[in-house]
C-alpha cells in the first residue's frame, strides 16, 4: 500500500516501462458470472478504465454461471450437467439469456459512469457488444443430447478489430449464434480462449476466486509454463469423484491458460476478483500478483548488450556502496560490456555476471557477480556460475578464479578451492588490490 506521496512516485516511475510496454496492445479479460457479483466489481471496472485511458485494446469477455443457476432455482428447473457440460434445453435457455442479457446492461451502465471525484470522471467510455461469436451445437455426447449447448465455430476478429480501433471496448457475452439463427450457451472460457486466440491477443486474463496457483506450500507460483500447467489440470481432473462433476474453477482456468499458450497468445494471467487492485497490480509491477502461463520462460539468462549498462550499474551499485564489489564506471563498465552475462526479467536485468579470460593461462576471472536483493534464495546464482562455465569451456579455458572479501562461502560450496593469489595468471597478480586484500578461489572445469 502507497502511505506518502514518495512511494506514489516511485511507483509511478518505476510503472512506466510497462504503460508504455501495454500501449496499443490488445488484451482479453475474462469475468466469470462470479467475478460480477463480488463487491470488488466496481473497483475492477475502474481499473478496466484506467487501462482504457492508457491506450490498451480491451475485450471483455463475461460469464453467468451463478446468475443461471439462481434463475434455475427459482422457476424449479433443474439444473442437469452430463461430463463437465450444461444441458441447455429450451426452458434453461431461457434463463441464460436472461442472465446473459441482465449482466450485460450491468457492464455497460458501469463502465458508463463518469462521476466527478470518481475514478471514472472524464472516463467517456464506449462500450460495443454485438454477434461477434458464431456457434455450432455440441450435439449428442456420450448418449445425451446437449441441446442449446453449444461450443465457438468462428470469431469475427475483423469487426473486434475495427471497434477496438475506434478505442471502444468490445464486450462479448457467453452467448454464441449460429447462421440458422439459433442461440447457443457457450462455455465462457471457450469465448475468452477462442476470442484472443483469433484476434492474436497479447494477454488473456482471467479474473478467479483463487487468484493464481500456489505449491505445496501455500506459496503463489507467479510464473508456469504451459507444460506443468496442462499436468496440474491432469492432476485437478483425476481427483473428481465424478465424470458428471463440473471442473474446479482453477482447473478450467488453467486449461484455457494452456490453449491460449498453445496457439499463440504470449501470456495468459490468472488473477484475483476479490483483491481489490489486481489487474492494475498484475499488469505494472514486475513480479504481478497472480499466476502467468507462457510457452516459455520470460526470465533468461543471455550475453549483455550496450543497452544494459545502465541496468546492470544500477543492479551493482548496493554492493559496490558496502565493498562488496569494485566499483566500476559506466565507461569502464561499456567497454567490457562483451565480458558481461546477465538474467533478465522481461527486460529488466536482475543479475549479472563477468568472465575476463586469460588466454595463455586457459584461465577466467569471475567477477561482478550479483543477484538483485529481491530476486536472492532461488537457483539464479547457480545458472549464472553454470552459463560462464559454459562460456569458459566454449572459449578454452581449463579454469575459473575469483577474488572476494564477502562471498568465499558461497563459492567453496560450488567446488571452488582456496588458491595462493601467487597461482593467479601474472596479468591478475600485477592487478591485485592489497588494501581489499582478497581471498583467491580456483575451480577446475575439466
Amino acid at each position: 500500500m502507497i502511505t506518502d506521496n514518495t512511494q506514489y512516485v516511485n511507483w509511478f516511475r518505476h510503472s512506466s516501462p510497462y504503460i508504455n510496454a501495454h500501449r496499443g496492445k490488445t488484451f482479453v479479460l475474462m469475468l466469470g458470472g462470479e467475478a460480477l457479483a463480488d463487491p470488488n466489481f466496481a473497483n475492477t471496472v475502474h481499473d478496466i478504465a484506467l487501462l482504457n485511458s492508457l491506450g490498451v485494446k480491451l475485450i471483455l469477455i463475461h460469464g453467468s454461471r451463478p446468475q443461471i443457476e439462481a434463475r434455475l432455482k427459482q422457476q424449479n428447473i433443474s439444473d442437469r450437467i452430463h461430463h463437465h457440460l450444461r444441458v441447455t434445453d429450451s426452458e434453461t435457455l431461457q434463463c441464460v439469456i436472461e442472465a446473459a442479457a441482465s449482466l450485460r446492461i450491468e457492464i455497460e451502465a458501469k463502465l458508463s459512469m463518469g462521476l466527478a471525484n470518481s475514478p471514472m470522471h472524464g472516463a467517456k467510455i464506449r462500450v460495443c457488444s454485438g454477434n461477434f461469436v458464431t456457434a455450432r451445437p455440441v450435439g449428442i455426447y456420450k448418449g445425451v443430447d446437449l441441446c442449446h449447448t453449444g461450443e465457438v465455430r468462428r470469431v469475427d476478429s475483423e469487426a473486434i478489430r475495427q471497434q477496438l480501433s475506434n478505442n471502444n471496448i468490445v464486450l462479448i457475452s457467453h452467448l454464441g449464434y449460429s447462421p440458422t439463427g439459433e442461440v447457443f450457451n457457450l462455455s465462457v472460457e471457450d469465448v475468452a480462449t477462442q476470442t484472443a486466440i483469433s484476434l492474436k491477443a497479447d494477454k488473456l486474463i482471467m479474473f478467479g476466486h483463487d487468484g493464481g496457483v500456489r505449491d505445496s506450500d501455500d506459496n503463489l507460483r507467479t510464473e508456469l509454463l504451459a507444460d506443468t500447467a496442462e499436468r496440474l489440470v491432469t492432476q485437478y481432473m483425476a481427483k473428481q469423484s465424478s465424470p458428471d462433476q463440473s471442473p474446479s474453477e482453477l482447473a478450467r482456468h488453467l486449461q484455457a491458460a494452456v490453449k491460449a499458450s498453445r496457439n499463440g497468445v504470449p501470456r495468459s494471467h490468472l488473477i484475483s476478483y476479490q483483491k481489490d487492485g489486481a489487474l492494475v497490480s498484475e499488469l505494472f509491477s514486475r513480479n504481478g500478483i497472480g499466476t502467468m502461463v507462457l510457452e516459455q520462460s520470460y526470465e533468461q539468462i543471455r550475453p549483455a548488450t550496450i543497452e544494459d549498462v545502465g541496468g546492470i550499474l544500477e543492479l551493482i551499485k548496493p554492493m559496490e556502496e558496502a565493498g562488496i564489489l569494485v566499483r566500476r564506471s559506466r565507461e569502464l563498465l561499456e567497454s567490457e560490456i562483451n565480458c558481461f552475462t546477465v538474467v533478465d526479467l522481461d527486460g529488466a536485468i536482475i543479475g549479472c555476471a563477468a568472465l575476463y579470460p586469460f588466454t595463455e593461462d586457459k584461465a577466467g576471472e569471475l567477477a561482478c557477480v550479483a543477484i538483485s536483493s529481491e530476486y536472492r534464495g532461488g537457483d539464479r546464482g547457480d545458472k549464472l556460475l553454470q552459463a560462464i562455465e559454459d562460456s569458459a569451456r566454449d572459449q578454452g579455458l581449463h579454469k575459473l578464479f575469483v577474488l572476494t572479501t564477502r562471498t568465499a562461502h558461497w563459492f567453496i560450496e560450488r567446488s571452488f578451492a582456496e588458491v595462493d593469489v601467487a597461482s593467479l595468471p601474472n596479468g591478475k597478480q600485477a592487478l591485485y588490490n592489497f588494501q581489499r586484500n582478497s581471498k583467491a578461489f580456483v575451480k577446475q572445469l575439466g
